[in-house]
């Protein structure tokens, strides 16, 4: 799945952070306005990249006619989920909505048919990037229409943040090697394995570094307090930010996750509702974490989560 063109968004001393763009299939017949969405891949903050988001679902949002942003950010843990990828993500929010999107799409010939429809720019995000997609309804001076977040990680007070998952082995290697991971630089943008559609966290393929790293916390019940070692959580869950104001948000969850266990999205659900919020909460049967890694288009898991695209697309209508 080829982007339509790649381009940078941010640049933070030596480290240029980029973002894959993918047009609708359908030329404009004339100047169109197109909805946006900000994919936002997952990875425990500490992995994966833009190419590692599901191309079946990149289609179906460019079937309906809307430009996809998969952004890239900095990775944990050289700096923490709030000054790495959440401001990166705000950062690319805050680049679209001044025009920076607009202007890469008007500078290619290909391209140069469609513009952004300012009010219609959404979110979504899986895992670590459904917090990340969260993170743009709240703490920006705009924040995105609406929010589709799969099985995102939030209620980050919950004492299932600091439990170890005993069903996970951690990789067997020397902590010597387990630490390499900090003497990466610049600050990577991109982690060459993802939890999306792994089936097996506790024995990946040939693991690198940062790896071996990022599945230790996780098996270890750490990813939260190593990755935001400050523990304000209050500047970084969706949870403790929700107010009436709150952008529409679209929680899909598998009923089998134990990685992030549906009761976390519950209690965002809880605050959405107690706010007045315009939401869903959509349960998909059978399914653990990461399933929108791995789903076969035209599955029953697909035409479960579809729902969350279709009611993204009332939203969009309805701003």
């Amino acid at each position: 799945m080829a982007p339509s063109f790649r381009c940078s968004y941010k640049t933070v001393d030596d480290c240029i952070i980029y973002a894959d763009v993918y047009t609708p299939f359908s030329p404009p017949k004339q100047s169109a306005k197109c909805p946006v969405v900000i994919n936002i891949h997952g990875g425990a903050f500490m992995l994966g990249h833009s190419a590692m988001v599901n191309p079946d679902q990149v289609d179906d949002m460019r079937l309906r006619g809307w430009i996809v942003v998969a952004a890239e950010h900095r990775l944990c843990p050289q700096i923490d989920i709030l000054e790495g990828p959440i401001t990166d993500a705000r950062d690319l929010l805050a680049c679209i909505y001044d025009g920076g999107l607009d202007k890469e799409l008007q500078a290619r010939d290909e391209t140069k048919g469609f513009g952004v429809d300012m009010e219609r720019v959404c979110a979504f995000g899986t895992s670590s990037g459904g917090t990340l997609a969260l993170a743009l309804g709240f703490g920006v001076p705009k924040p995105v229409c609406a929010i589709l977040d799969f099985y995102g990680a939030t209620n980050f007070t919950d004492p299932f943040w600091s439990e170890p998952l005993s069903w996970i082995t951690s990789p067997q290697a020397s902590q010597e090697a387990i630490d390499e991971v900090y003497n990466e630089s610049p600050i990577p943008i991109r982690g060459g394995m993802s939890l999306e559609g792994q089936s097996d966290p506790s024995n990946p393929p040939r693991p690198d570094a940062r790896a071996l790293f990022a599945l230790t916390q996780i098996a270890e019940g750490k990813v939260v307090s190593t990755c935001f070692p400050s523990g304000e959580f209050a500047k970084i869950d969706a949870c403790l930010n929700v107010d009436e104001n709150f952008p529409p948000t679209c929680i899909v969850h598998g009923q089998e996750d134990k990685h992030v266990p549906m009761h976390l999205s519950r209690t965002l659900w809880a605050a959405l509702e107690k706010a007045g919020v315009v939401r869903e909460f959509i349960e998909v049967p059978g399914e653990g974490h990461t399933f929108a890694g791995k789903m076969v288009k035209g599955s029953d898991t697909w035409e479960v989560q579809k729902k969350g695209f279709d009611w993204l697309e009332v939203q969009m209508g309805a701003t």
